[in-house]
């Protein structure tokens, strides 16, 4: 190993499953310390301990959680060099526009929009004092494009993390602070696998305009987060990061 991250501390939400528990254990590997923010205390604390890490319970819609998970990494480790702010939710009920009701609206912005705000809203603070650091923020090959099966909260969300995650990046450039969204494409996840219990036609659907053929694994989104959190991504800022097996490409996928 390189040891890309060796000295740096890295909070990541959502980090007990799916990208975010993949990131986790790249980081680890390659040298950083990892705060892990999440709601499942039981894997969090077992996360955390196999990667020498710390694990706090974060609700990423409470500013108060988010703060308090920022200040036990600076506070533990001694500084704040990264921030994946992963954490996010993509429900059933999240659906057309016509078939979407409010609160459903409401609830998938808070956790996959909203507390993005949170999140990078905590952590620069820390990387403006120290004059460096790197922020991730998930974003979604959907917030470039239009989703074959529509899920409208997500989509608009998504497009909101993008959007901020430019205007920061432009805003503390010269403060040494990077700011990039990652976009993935469909991902091997248990979101994923859920839409495949719940309805194998609708995710037939997204496999077909892959023109991969196949979904990416979550150790493919952990290493693009990778690149981005560590200095061979260092005149990156303010960036749509596609990492979609060539969805975003693509007119017509052959088959």
């Amino acid at each position: 190993m390189t040891r890309r991250l060796e000295g740096r501390v890295a909070v990541i939400t959502g980090g007990c499953s799916g990208i975010g528990l993949a990131t986790v254990e790249r980081f680890a590997e390659e040298g950083a310390r990892v705060v892990i923010g999440d709601l499942d205390d039981a894997r969090g604390d077992e996360i955390a301990q196999r990667v020498d890490g710390l694990f706090v319970h974060c609700d990423v819609t409470s500013k108060g959680d988010v703060d308090a998970l920022f200040a036990a990494a600076k506070n533990t480790f001694g500084s704040v060099d990264v921030a994946f702010n992963n954490a996010g939710i993509s429900p059933p009920e999240d659906d057309s526009i016509l078939d979407t009701d409010l609160d459903a609206w409401r609830r998938v912005q808070e956790v996959n929009l909203t507390s993005v705000y949170l999140c990078c809203k905590a952590a620069l603070p820390y990387m403006i004092e120290q004059g460096k650091g790197s922020i991730i923020n998930t974003a979604s090959f959907v917030a470039v494009m239009g989703a074959a099966t529509s899920q409208i909260s997500y989509s608009a969300s998504k497009g909101g993390v993008l959007s901020m995650s430019r205007e920061l990046g432009v805003q503390f450039a010269r403060q040494g602070v990077r700011v990039n969204a990652l976009c993935p494409g469909p991902v091997n996840t248990p979101l994923l696998q859920e839409l495949f219990a719940k309805d194998e036609e609708a995710a037939r659907r997204r496999l077909v305009h892959i023109p991969m053929g196949r979904f990416a694994e979550p150790r493919e989104m952990a290493n693009a987060a990778l690149f981005l959190a560590c200095d061979e991504s260092s005149f990156m800022t303010a960036s749509t990061f596609l990492v979609d097996g060539g969805i975003s490409g693509a007119y017509v996928t052959p088959v």
